[in-house]
């Protein structure tokens, strides 16, 4: 055989048609195992390899999931939080197991993102990581349900649509924490971090620590709360603000980490 293989090479050493070539290299279930596996040695034997264009083509899809990445405050000049990036070893090997590329997306202030990835076919599904205020976001929320975007957000729940969001159990991590000051005796706490709606996550967060302060009696002091964004420096300067006021703790939970 002369030049690059083609599916009606492989359909002609296996005794069978071009379209069950293509249903075996796609694992149809409407092909038996042993042809299945026969069409594969064959592409093997004669370095075949699919085109992804042309299939996706026919399919009216891509094979490709976008996640969009949004713009946090750092310390350097990533403007990406490093617990986001972190995670994207895991999530770039789960779609490779699945036979799907990941098209990494920085975001900045685009208007449409159905139109961005699915529309165009750039992508069958959206994740998103770190979208900031969510109320700010909401509305964008909203109009990705509307569409009927494939999307799944890590973060709040989305319209009280939980099959929508991966997330921690924050509201479980904020007990925890409280369990273990309080079993090291440091129970005159002091909150950092924005324990509002705008951070769904921290404020489960500051629940969670909050009833179980409650729960072992101890009392909530508004004034030891001081607001801050997911940085270091937002941080330490809301920490500096408590101090410069003389207010005393002998601990405190930082939300925003």
């Amino acid at each position: 055989m002369k030049g690059k293989a083609t599916s009606f090479d492989i359909a002609h050493y296996a005794g069978v048609s071009q379209s069950t070539v293509s249903r075996a290299l796609r694992n149809s279930p409407l092909v038996n195992e042993e042809t299945r596996k026969r069409v594969h040695d064959i592409a093997k034997q004669l370095n075949y390899k699919v085109d992804k264009n042309a299939s996706n083509l026919r399919t009216q899809q891509s094979s490709t999931l976008a996640l969009l990445l949004f713009e946090d405050p750092t310390s350097d000049e990533s403007q990406i939080n490093p617990f986001f990036l972190s995670m994207l070893g895991s999530i770039t090997r789960a779609c490779a197991k699945e036979g799907y590329d990941l098209l990494v997306s920085f975001q900045s202030a685009s208007a449409d993102w159905q139109a961005d990835y699915e529309d165009s076919h750039r992508a069958d599904g959206i994740i998103l990581l770190g979208y900031g205020d969510y109320i700010d976001f909401q509305p964008k929320f909203k109009t990705l349900l509307d569409q009927n975007t494939k999307f799944v957000c890590w973060g709040a729940t989305v319209d009280n649509r939980p099959d929508l969001t991966v997330c921690c159990d924050n509201y479980g991590g904020g007990k925890l924490a409280a369990g273990h000051l309080i079993a090291h005796n440091r129970t005159d706490c002091a909150f950092i971090g924005d324990a509002s709606d705008h951070s769904p996550e921290f404020f489960a967060r500051f629940q969670g620590f909050k009833d179980e302060l409650l729960t072992n009696g101890i009392t909530i002091n508004e004034r030891k709360m001081a607001n801050a964004i997911s940085t270091e420096e937002s941080g330490y300067h809301a920490t500096r603000s408590l101090i410069a006021n003389n207010i005393k703790f002998n601990a405190f939970l930082p939300l925003v980490i």
